[in-house]
């Protein structure tokens, strides 16, 4: 059985608390630095593993989601293309680039546990979107996928549809993320983006967490994607091992159902 460990977050080079005492470092990514602060947060995430199976990586991200989320039902609505999980963590371990689509997401991600440089796509790109007048988050992304900023990356769009559409084409271009998280909200482009993310990554063999439905957000974007830190966390102290650890067993549906 895998359990969800945020223990090992060992550096704080952006955001963390700066507290040494071990007591306090297992959620310290949940904000958790008091002895009262760590009992909830602990008695959350047992909470969580009373609503949703602790059998396999895969569901340590449909845990992370429910956290993140409040909501049981939300497991379900989780999605994964190839083998994100483990991809993702290799991609930490071996420092690789964590690229978000907005500001917010970037400031989700934790600081510790990893030396991966975080770097954001909006703010690229401005002269692009203002010559064809496409969203700057879109024309971000294709700035970045210019200077080849999103292969072997974890790309994570938190916020922006037109992001996830942009990553989409460049993915049927060549481009070769290690891992995309893709979780963007809204009623306009949200839900197409996603399964648009789910064709390519599915046909190019490009590893994938999405979810289905109008439903997602910048906090469940960073969350999914610290949980990819943690795994590589629990792979570097030895709780993990990603080449034996037990799969997917085609015990969820996982149809291509949108909600």
């Amino acid at each position: 059985m895998t359990t969800e460990k945020n223990a090992h977050m060992d550096l704080s080079t952006d955001g963390g608390s700066g507290s040494t005492n071990d007591e306090y470092e297992e959620y310290a990514d949940l904000g958790a630095t008091t002895s009262d602060a760590m009992e909830i947060a602990e008695s959350s995430m047992d909470r969580v593993r009373e609503l949703v199976p602790d059998e396999t990586l895969e569901d340590r991200l449909r845990q992370k989601a429910v956290h993140a989320t409040g909501d049981p039902e939300f497991q379900h609505l989780v999605r994964f293309a190839g083998d994100p999980v483990r991809t993702g963590a290799r991609a930490v371990l071996s420092e690789q680039p964590i690229v978000t689509d907005i500001t917010m997401v970037k400031a989700g991600i934790t600081g510790r546990g990893h030396q991966c440089p975080v770097k954001k796509a909006i703010g690229n790109g401005s002269e692009l979107a203002a010559e064809t007048g496409m969203t700057r988050t879109a024309a971000s992304v294709l700035e970045l996928d210019r200077q080849g900023v999103y292969d072997d990356a974890i790309a994570t769009i938190g916020n922006a549809p037109t992001a996830a559409l942009a990553l989409a084409d460049c993915i049927e271009s060549g481009t070769r993320p290690a891992a995309i998280v893709a979780t963007p909200v809204g009623f306009i482009k949200a839900a197409e983006s996603r399964n648009r993310i789910r064709a390519v990554a599915t046909e190019y063999g490009v590893p994938a967490i999405t979810t289905v439905g109008r439903r997602g957000g910048s906090g469940l974007a960073a969350g999914l994607t610290n949980e990819l830190v943690h795994v590589a966390s629990d792979v570097r102290d030895g709780e993990v091992t990603l080449e034996t650890a037990q799969t997917e067993s085609n015990r969820h549906d996982h149809r291509e159902v949108e909600r």
